[in-house]
């Protein structure tokens, strides 16, 4: 395990990628006042759907280009949650842990509402540690900072702009996937992905 800090965005359902580093280091700085970045990990998932990689994203209330992520409210007018449970429903229902986990997820999407974009993908990553069976040292920032010493910022690093070449140490290692014979192998899809298919396998995967 790194002793060194690594300091990560939020993310919504995290990609494997963000999840090696929960692993990996042995205390997380989680972003919460740097102003919101479109298009990232931050409100995004990507899931392995009958038709290939299929984006599920959380509708955000209109904002500045100066809100910070702290601040950023969900928009709640639609089904979106009924919408995402559906397609994880689509994606997953084969996959061999989809049951064994589902009921730990349903009540996310289909019992619950969430005002603050943070706090939805906070109790989401609780329950996803939980299952791992992991427990992260994890804080949040408390002001933003442009530039940390003695800390591995992967902020920009952690993001579907990124190539995965430029994290050095985030190796890509394949994994059975339902729809694999029809796509291929997808990597760094979010870690639902990894869960349902290799249940409670994921954590030595990790």
């Amino acid at each position: 395990m790194d002793t060194k800090l690594a300091l990560l965005p939020i993310a919504y359902l995290p990609p494997v990628q963000y999840y090696s580093k929960l692993i990996r280091y042995n205390s997380i700085l989680i972003e919460h006042f740097e102003h919101f970045e479109k298009q990232t990990y931050r409100n995004r998932c990507y899931v392995y759907s009958p038709n290939g990689k299929l984006t599920l994203t959380v509708p955000l209330e209109k904002r500045s280009e100066r809100t910070i992520t702290k601040d950023i409210r969900i928009h709640n007018d639609n089904n979106w949650q009924k919408i995402h449970w559906r397609s994880l429903e689509s994606a997953y229902r084969s996959s061999p842990f989809f049951e064994y986990y589902e009921d730990d997820f349903v009540e996310f999407y289909l019992a619950k509402k969430f005002d603050f974009l943070v706090e939805l993908n906070e109790v989401l990553m609780d329950k996803i540690n939980s299952l791992l069976k992991i427990k992260p040292l994890q804080s949040k920032t408390e002001k933003y900072e442009k530039i940390y010493t003695d800390t591995d910022d992967f902020r920009k690093i952690i993001s579907p702009k990124e190539n995965l070449s430029s994290d050095k140490d985030f190796i890509v290692k394949p994994y059975k996937q339902v729809f694999d014979n029809k796509f291929g192998f997808m990597s760094n899809l979010s870690i639902l992905d990894l869960l349902f298919n290799q249940g409670p396998s994921s954590l030595e995967y990790l």
